[in-house]
């Protein structure tokens, strides 16, 4: 994990940003126990604080809860498995506002997963540079490396 003091990380839109309060370890523990292990980064951005929104609304890091409820929907929603390849290896966490979903693949790599396409595009290695890039854009339209 990056030595990252999420709060520190976006300190410059912090005033833009609707947080969520931080989750404790429980939480994150419940989440888990759902869907599977959360990347290190993950599960620290979360006990700093559970959720981020922008300005506009964009859910730019679900809470805890969030990322398990929607995750279990995805991989077990009958209707997905027919119109999209399996989601299982994916952990989803944010969005875009448009519909597109970022998630983990089995490593830190996030990738964002076009609703329309089912394509799967890489978006960075790591939960900071994600959230960094993400911020500087105001809604996440940059999700292409």
């Amino acid at each position: 994990m990056e030595d990252a003091v999420w709060r520190e990380i976006i300190a410059p839109w912090a005033e833009a940003l609707d947080l969520g309060e931080p989750a404790s370890e429980s939480d994150v523990q419940a989440a888990e126990d759902r869907i599977g292990p959360f990347p290190q980064s993950l599960r620290e951005l979360l006990m700093e604080f559970d959720g981020a929104s922008d300005e506009y609304g964009t859910d730019i890091i679900w809470p805890a809860e969030r990322i398990a409820n929607d995750n279990v929907y995805f991989r077990t929603d009958e209707s997905f498995s027919t119109l999209y390849t399996s989601f299982d290896s994916l952990l989803f966490f944010g969005d875009n506002g448009g519909g597109d979903q970022f998630a983990f693949t089995n490593s830190d790599t996030v990738v964002v997963w076009d609703h329309e396409t089912d394509d799967r595009n890489r978006v960075t290695t790591s939960l900071r540079d994600y959230l960094v890039n993400c911020l500087e854009s105001q809604g996440g339209d940059w999700h292409r490396e």
